[in-house]
């Protein structure tokens, strides 16, 4: 767990020490210490809540810049669907597509091409006998991560297929030889353009032991003007676009439900916003969920569209992308009638390692005793969980307490005030 290498940072000279990001963390990864922040790395799952709602913006996710890459000689932009619905009156995706080309990529794969294929292999799949269901989507890398932290028991029912991403990634590299079979692999730079920071982390440490086919991930938000400047005049650098290769069903992957929706069948459930997710895997965990086949689960509002790395407002995105896909076909992706099994490059057998979030001990004997010892503490505490001690709940003052991660200045600020106001009752008496 030491070495998972994450996206989301702090900024420790912005920090106040407010405890607004301590008090959202859905897995209670971030502690105030010495007046400022520290994330847990073995409990971040680079959802990106601190970020969204740090009011000091000391929070912040790490991302590479376009232009320090310019020394592959075939550069291919993988722009994420949510990449169409931030453009103000965009009823064409090959715009967009063209201006990528302008600002300097020589090709472009629409990861929309490639969540058309994974819609219909996961039609395929669902078909499977004996697969645990609800099969729950590989989409999201933050809820495959808060799977293995949290939901060990419901690691077999993560969908064994890797995210459009990754199947983008690998056709857009074969297109590129094949086009150009001069080029040395080193040569080829496939930049993945995101809206979240979990794909970056995603990207940089894999998904269990696979390893990205991605060589560059750049930020939304940072391509997103240089893109808005090329628009106002395409076809500047020479270079034609194909056209887009992806329709309704692809773009749809953008917004929350769409992954769903592409199932063409009625018996899914699809939720959004981190909170929401694992209220759901809590759900389905104890088993008090419909019989339902498949669920898909976005840990942003609203899905990819509300990645803390875009520019509009994820609602607004998502009806932009509806006037976008309302001049698309349903899919130009579709399988034929003779394609009966899942490519074996498009499937996954790793899967996330349970980490669990709650070990106090290797020892089961000094675990027990550790236990105790917080349960003890925690009937001490005031037990309204305001956060002001730097921790976000009782509970998790009194583990920290115990388990010696709690410096001496971190104390329950609401005792100290009773004991004061009990010292100043019997000084005045």
């Amino acid at each position: 767990m030491d070495s998972y290498r994450h996206s989301v940072v702090l900024d420790v000279e912005k920090c106040t020490g407010c405890t607004t990001c301590v008090r959202h963390c859905p897995t209670e990864a971030i502690r105030i210490n010495g007046g400022h922040a520290e994330i847990n790395t073995d409990r971040c799952i680079d959802c990106g809540e601190c970020i969204r709602l740090c009011p000091h913006n000391a929070k912040k996710a790490m991302c590479s810049k376009f232009e320090h890459y310019l020394h592959y000689k075939w550069k291919v932009a993988m722009p994420a669907p949510a990449l169409f619905g931030q453009f103000d009156g965009l009823d064409d995706v090959d715009v967009v597509l063209q201006a990528l080309l302008d600002i300097g990529f020589d090709d472009v794969f629409e990861v929309a091409k490639a969540a058309e294929f994974v819609s219909a292999y996961t039609r395929m799949y669902l078909k499977t006998e004996g697969i645990k269901k609800p099969v729950i989507s590989s989409a999201c890398p933050v809820i495959s991560r808060l799977i293995s932290l949290r939901f060990p028991y419901l690691k077999d029912n993560i969908l064994p297929l890797l995210p459009p991403m990754e199947i983008a990634a690998m056709e857009a590299r074969n297109r590129a030889k094949a086009q150009h079979p001069e080029l040395k692999d080193k040569e080829i730079g496939v930049f993945f353009i995101t809206p979240c920071p979990a794909k970056v982390s995603y990207i940089r440490n894999g998904y269990g032991d696979y390893k990205s086919h991605v060589d560059v991930v750049v930020a939304l938000n940072d391509i997103y003007f240089q893109l808005l400047g090329a628009m106002k005049n395409p076809g500047k650098s020479g270079k034609k676009t194909a056209g887009s290769e992806a329709g309704m069903i692809g773009i749809g992957w953008a917004s929350s439900g769409g992954e769903s929706s592409a199932l063409l069948n009625d018996n899914y459930l699809y939720a959004d916003g981190i909170e929401n997710c694992i209220q759901v895997l809590d759900s389905i965990e104890n088993g008090n969920i419909p019989q339902i086949e498949f669920v898909e689960l976005n840990a942003c509002i609203g899905g990819c569209v509300g990645g803390i790395m875009t520019i509009e407002n994820p609602f607004i995105a998502k009806t932009r992308l509806q006037t976008v896909r309302r001049y698309l076909p349903v899919s130009k992706n579709f399988l034929t009638s003779d394609q009966t099994y899942i490519p074996e490059s498009f499937i996954t057998d790793s899967f996330p390692t349970y980490m669990p979030l709650a070990k106090l001990s290797d020892s089961m004997a000094e675990s027990m005793r550790m236990m105790a010892q917080i349960q003890q503490l925690r009937e001490t505490l005031p037990g309204i969980d305001c956060g002001a001690c730097g921790a976000p709940t009782c509970r998790a003052y009194a583990e920290d307490r115990v388990k010696g991660v709690a410096p001496p200045e971190r104390q329950c600020v609401v005792l100290q005030q009773r004991e004061q106001q009990k010292e100043n009752a019997n000084d005045s008496q």
